[in-house]
């Protein structure tokens, strides 16, 4: 089941929290922007919001600016899909390359893919399974953070069988293994996979539940 103490450590810090809304705005303002004066201050909003993640991420000030530049329209959240995938009653986790950690499969929506479809290309790719998603377990907000994973996202965990494949590394995972509820890897990779999600996984698969959503 989910804990405060799990909810609680993902809260985000506050300087994340205003440094992504002060972004939020300049987006919106510069996409609906009118006259030089008003995209000067718009502008203005952007470096304030750069200035902050590089004072306490230690990221390049300039390299974050580069990435609220390439952000166009208005600001939305992004998606990322991971798959709960079981093999008798044990749960498939991949170690990621980047960091060492463990994590369901997964990653973001690209542009022009459904969330379903998105999640079967990703679930393969990282372990070297085919399945098929067959329910939404949970919509979390992912609460990403680190130099790439500024902006704000939702998370959506999606119950998925396996239908074909064996195990296989990828470009990005080092390793592909099943884990009991009871024995699950100790070392999670940052924000792609937090206790919550998996309690709600394996709650999924031992009973009928709704939805979870935040």
């Amino acid at each position: 089941m989910n804990t405060n103490d799990d909810l609680q450590e993902v809260l985000l810090p506050r300087w994340l929290e205003w440094a992504r809304e002060i972004q939020s705005i300049s987006q919106i303002g510069l996409h609906y922007a009118e006259n030089n004066y008003q995209k000067k201050r718009y502008l203005r909003l952007l470096e304030i919001s750069a200035q902050i993640i590089s004072e306490y991420a230690d990221v390049a000030y300039e390299d974050i600016v580069n990435i609220f530049s390439q952000q166009v329209g208005y600001a939305t959240p992004r998606i990322d899909v991971r798959g709960a995938v079981f093999q008798a009653g044990n749960l498939l986790f991949v170690r990621e390359r980047m960091d060492g950690g463990w994590t369901m499969p997964g990653g973001w929506v690209d542009v022009g893919d459904t969330p379903s479809s998105a999640v079967e290309r990703e679930v393969f790719e990282e372990s070297g399974f085919e399945v098929t998603a067959r329910k939404v377990i949970g919509v979390y907000d992912a609460n990403r953070t680190g130099p790439l994973e500024i902006f704000h996202a939702f998370k959506i965990v999606f119950l998925c069988d396996i239908v074909a494949g064996e195990a296989s590394i990828s470009d990005e995972t080092s390793e592909v293994a099943f884990f009991s509820q009871s024995e699950l890897p100790n070392s999670l990779s940052g924000e792609r996979t937090r206790p919550r999600h998996i309690d709600d996984a394996f709650d999924a698969l031992s009973k009928e539940i709704p939805t979870v959503f935040d």
